[in-house]
């Protein structure tokens, strides 16, 4: 049986699995009740919406490709830390997705296996170098988060043998969108995608995002026309 733990945003535009599985991980539900005391001593308890599921695990990114890291691709440990600290510099929701999987032909389904897929926020991430080798250590908390959208009312008055009513409807609510919608730039005379990352996202080295983004080939890169539209990552 196989454990991943996912971290995506965008709608899987970004996303890297955990390479290696921490030993345990701590998932939080809890009830948001009010206790109030009654005229004669007791108390009563107001059942309340529950509280958001919380989540924490601790682990490492490894330094090196271990027997037991998952996966096919590790990634150099400070790209692991750019796009944790980005996805939360961007104030937007990522994904998380747990699953257990298993691997063997006919095998049922256990009571233990859990799969958890939840749109969460990154509330903590805290990391520290490991003496004498090349790891780094991590602890990382994350939030669920609800989406949520303003909902418009309207108000009609009708009237109906002189007597007046007010009704009051709601719009429907929009279905909640993960997706960052994308800026653009114009392709302009004398460009490159160095310039425009150096000039919209301020380090040129980052036009490899960008060439990926669009998806741009080497030679298509060469050749750019004037207005054509640039995608730029969030």
């Amino acid at each position: 049986m196989e454990h991943a733990i996912l971290l995506s945003y965008n709608n899987g535009e970004e996303a890297f699995r955990i390479p290696v599985n921490p030993p345990e991980m701590s998932i939080k539900e809890a009830g948001d009740g009010s206790t109030y005391k009654i005229v004669d001593g007791g108390e009563i308890n107001a059942i309340q919406s529950r509280k958001l599921t919380e989540i924490s695990f601790d682990s490492f990114f490894p330094g090196q490709a271990y027997p037991f890291v998952n996966g096919n691709e590790l990634r150099p440990i400070p790209e692991y830390i750019a796009l944790i600290d980005k996805w939360m510099d961007t104030k937007r929701p990522i994904r998380f997705i747990y699953s257990a999987i298993s691997f063997e032909p006919g095998a049922q389904k256990s009571p233990q296996e859990i799969a958890i897929n939840m749109p969460v926020t990154i509330e903590e991430f805290e990391w520290k170098p490991v003496a004498g080798t090349s790891d780094i250590e991590y602890t990382i908390s994350f939030k669920k988060y609800v989406f949520y959208n303003a909902v418009q009312a309207k108000v009609k008055k009708t009237t109906k043998a002189g007597v007046k009513k007010t009704t009051t409807s709601k719009a429907k609510a929009k279905r909640p969108n993960e997706r960052v919608k994308p800026k653009t730039v114009k392709f302009k005379a004398g460009d490159t995608l160095w310039i425009i990352a150096k000039k919209n996202l301020g380090d040129g080295s980052r036009y490899k995002e960008i060439q990926t983004l669009n998806k741009i080939s080497n030679a298509q890169a060469k050749r750019l026309k004037v207005g054509q539209v640039i995608r730029l990552p969030g």
